[in-house]
């Protein structure tokens, strides 16, 4: 079997840009809650977004060789979805590889494990989601996998998937539920607009949500 796969089929550019402006926690929502990823991986620095196609990555503990060679393989516009095995305390992206991807023009990274050099990637604005940062050193000599599907934080991806991240987190959807899951989205924003209005009217949210029969089932006392 292949470690490497250089094609795989890509969720066409207007479907995901039809995504920009979505929160994470909307489209989760929108796709019955699935595809959310581990909180524990979160944005390097307030104010990052993540949406692009993914480019799945498996990593040997402590060694990021499959990482740069995902950036030789990656497009424009792709997300590197980089599993580590469950061991995240190394530091496996430094400011050196996001030079890199900037200079590929891909849209960012997410990792289930810590980076380096953090104040450099945050300068020069390449979106990062990771565990946290961790100054050890990683090797080059293991190999691993791209484009094959991974485990990411407990959530299956394969290339091409649809990566969704913001301050809230991370949310995969599968390539072939995007459009589903994009009219979802947008239904849900309308409703949740005319429910905010309903709410800055005063009506409380127990009265909104019909919540009183719960708690008179619960044997909640109020006094």
């Amino acid at each position: 079997m292949a470690h490497v796969l250089t094609r795989f089929t890509r969720p066409e550019r207007q479907l995901i840009e039809a995504f920009q402006g979505l929160g994470a926690a909307t489209v989760y929502e929108a796709a019955g809650r699935a595809g959310s990823v581990h909180p524990g991986i979160k944005p390097l620095a307030r104010g990052l977004r993540l949406l692009g196609p993914a480019v799945t990555v498996r990593c040997h503990p402590r060694d990021n060789l499959m990482l740069h060679k995902a950036l030789q393989v990656a497009q424009a516009g792709d997300v590197l979805v980089a599993a580590t095995d469950g061991h995240p305390e190394a530091g496996y992206w430094g400011g050196l590889m996001a030079t890199s991807a900037v200079a590929r023009r891909l849209g960012g990274l997410a990792i289930d494990g810590c980076v380096r050099d953090s104040e450099e990637i945050i300068h020069m604005g390449f979106p990062v989601f990771c565990r946290g940062t961790c100054i050890r050193g990683t090797t080059k000599g293991v190999l691993g996998s791209v484009n094959l599907p991974i485990l990411f934080g407990e959530v299956i991806v394969n290339p091409g998937d649809l990566v969704v991240g913001d301050d809230d987190g991370l949310v995969i959807v599968p390539r072939l539920e995007m459009e589903k899951v994009l009219a979802a989205s947008r239904k849900r924003v309308e409703a949740e607009k005319q429910k905010a209005a309903v709410l800055a009217g005063g009506v409380s949210s127990v009265e909104f949500n019909k919540l009183e029969p719960v708690f008179r089932t619960l044997g909640l006392v109020e006094e």
